[in-house]
Formats: structure tokens, C-alpha cells, sequence
């Protein structure tokens, strides 16, 4: 016979019905209290009886997050997030890859198959705000991540894309740059985030005295290892190439490290670069990877639980928008000897 909610509650020394707080992810739990609820389920390898839950319930203790595509880092470690956020809260995550393909996009949105989700998650790339179902239509209740879509009645969490990219470009500036580029300009309909990003690039140079230098922004077709690759070496034909850079992603910052590399262009000697996500990989790069970090694991937290407290009764309140904090990460990439 597996633990039973008594015996975890017996431990933590709080009632039972604490215990199914926490287990549910309910958010008025002191901190405290949670922690030592959490730590006495985590010793005593409790798991919630999800079918049983079920039954009086109505919910299949059974969320999705559906996300563009989990062959890029950044996803694939916010995914990871999710599940270890929901499991600690006993929920199963379905994880859905989209594309960014609207039909998909619309599938995800409908509930992926009636009676198998309680709620989804959503980073849409191809839907907009007429595109989403009212959960009163029938469709799960919904979280929307990332900048795609906002004002829509649904909860959303993002960061505050100008304010990272100008961070980034502030600290460029501050070691000295002269000559400031950025890679990852997109035109297309779902390119939210890369003009954000370029607003707040754009803003710190002219809050600088600064003007951005003829091809010194440099459009991708995505944000991939390749494209920040071919971005980069276009920067360094260019009559006057840079000494600083800024990516949209650390995917483009790292195919940008790559040919200056093959170039052989020191870095940060010769030019310095900077990018966002602060994806794993990004602390083992040659050199090392200067960042802006967003913090997946808070990402995740208040999308699951913005899911759990409409599920649990929260379904008329407001939607809310939560805005995720960032900081500057330094490492060899912007300053010699940084780790």
C-alpha cells in the first residue's frame, strides 16, 4: 500500500486538508508551510491517487503544454519546467509540439481531444486574439507564455521584452562599444518577441546618443545556430563591422560565436556578444556565453498555477497578466575572465 495524505500530513505536522492544499497547488499556503509539506511528501514518496481524484472531481488531473517546437533548447527546458512544476502540485503533463502551425495551434486550443485535458498552456506562434475559444464555449481553460498574443481575456506571463534587450545593450555600451549590431530582426506576423527585442536594442542606443549604424541590424529567418552564423559573417563584411553584438536568442548568439571563431575574430577582444535565454548550453559555449537569463522555472510556476486556481474555482476572475523578472548574466563572451 503506497503513503497515505494522513501519514504526509502526520509528518509535516499540519491537517489533511493543507496536505490536499499543496498537493493541488492552491495558492494561500504560507510559504513555510508549503515547503514543509513538500519536503515530507518528497521523503515519504507520497503520490496523489489521481484516479480517485478524478472521480470526485470530474478533472483528469491531466494538463498540457503545447509548445513551437521542442527541438530548440529554450522550449525543451521550459517544458521540463512544467512537468516538475506540475508533478509537485499532482498534476500529469501532456506535452504537444505545434510548429507554430495554426491548424495545430487551433487543435491544442480546442482540448486536443474532448475529456483528456483539464487545461492547457499555450505559446502560440500563429494564432491571434480572435483565434481563442472563451472557456465558457467549452473549450479548457487556457495560459498564454510569450508575446504573440496579449489583451485576450486569458491568462498570460511573459517578460518584459524591451526591458531585457535593453539591458543587454546597456552592458555593451558600458564595457565601452562603439559599434553596436543586433541579429535576430524578424518581419514576419509572429515576430513579437524579435521586435520587442529590437525596441529595446534601438531605445538604449538612442537613450546612448547613439544611432543605429547602417546594416548593423541583421534579419534571421528564425532564431537558429545557422542563422545567427550567416548574420554574423554579413556584420563582418560589412565597411565598418561591429565591436559589440546583440542576439534575440543564445541559439543565434552561439552560431554568431561559431564564425567569428572561423574567422578567426577574437572574442570579446575584437567583438563582444551577448545573448538571451541563458539555455544550458550557453554555460558550456568556448567561450562562455554572456545572457539575459529568464527565469523558466518561474515561467512555469505561475502558468501552472494560473491554470490550477481557474480549475479550482477562479474561473470568473480577471485574467491576469504576470510579467516574469530577468537579469544580466556575465561571462566570457562580454568580459575576459568573467564565469
Amino acid at each position: 500500500m503506497g503513503v497515505r495524505m494522513k501519514e504526509v500530513a502526520s509528518r509535516a505536522g499540519v491537517s489533511v486538508k493543507t496536505v490536499s492544499n499543496v498537493v493541488n497547488g492552491y495558492l494561500h499556503v504560507a510559504p513555510t508551510t508549503r515547503e514543509r509539506v513538500q519536503q515530507a511528501i518528497d521523503e515519504m514518496g507520497y503520490r496523489p491517487n489521481l484516479s480517485a481524484r478524478s472521480l470526485r472531481s470530474g478533472r483528469t488531473g491531466i494538463i498540457a503544454v503545447a509548445l513551437p517546437r521542442l527541438d530548440e533548447p529554450y522550449f525543451a527546458e521550459l517544458a521540463a519546467a512544467v512537468i516538475e512544476v506540475a508533478e509537485q502540485r499532482g498534476c500529469t503533463v501532456l506535452v504537444d509540439q505545434t510548429d507554430g502551425l495554426r491548424e495545430r495551434e487551433q487543435v491544442a486550443v480546442a482540448g486536443i481531444r474532448p475529456d483528456l485535458i483539464d487545461g492547457l498552456i499555450l505559446s502560440p506562434l500563429a494564432l491571434g486574439a480572435d483565434d481563442l475559444v472563451s472557456p465558457a464555449a467549452g473549450a479548457p481553460p487556457l495560459v498564454l507564455l510569450g508575446e504573440r498574443v496579449s489583451d485576450t481575456g486569458f491568462d498570460h506571463v511573459a517578460i518584459d521584452n524591451v526591458a531585457a534587450a535593453r539591458t543587454a545593450t546597456d552592458h555593451l555600451l558600458s564595457l565601452g562599444r562603439r559599434r553596436l549590431a543586433a541579429i535576430g530582426g524578424m518581419q514576419a506576423v509572429a515576430a513579437q518577441t524579435a521586435r520587442l527585442r529590437l525596441e529595446g536594442f534601438a531605445a538604449a542606443l538612442q537613450d546612448a546618443g547613439r544611432t543605429v549604424l547602417p546594416g548593423h541590424v541583421q534579419e534571421v529567418e528564425a532564431f537558429r545556430r545557422e542563422d545567427g552564423a550567416r548574420a554574423m559573417d554579413r556584420l563582418l563584411d560589412l565597411p565598418e563591422p561591429p565591436d559589440a553584438v546583440y542576439c534575440f536568442s543564445d541559439l543565434l548568439a552561439l552560431g554568431a560565436l561559431h564564425a567569428l571563431h572561423r574567422r578567426g575574430v577574437r572574442v570579446p577582444q575584437d567583438v563582444a556578444v551577448i545573448g538571451t535565454d541563458d539555455i544550458a548550453e550557453s554555460r558550456f559555449s568556448t567561450p562562455t556565453l554572456s545572457t539575459v537569463v529568464q527565469d523558466q522555472v518561474e515561467i512555469a510556476t505561475l502558468a501552472v498555477e494560473a491554470l490550477l486556481h481557474r480549475l479550482d474555482g477562479g474561473h470568473d476572475d480577471a485574467p491576469r497578466e504576470h510579467t516574469v523578472g530577468f537579469e544580466l548574466r556575465v561571462r566570457e563572451s562580454t568580459v575576459a575572465g568573467a564565469r
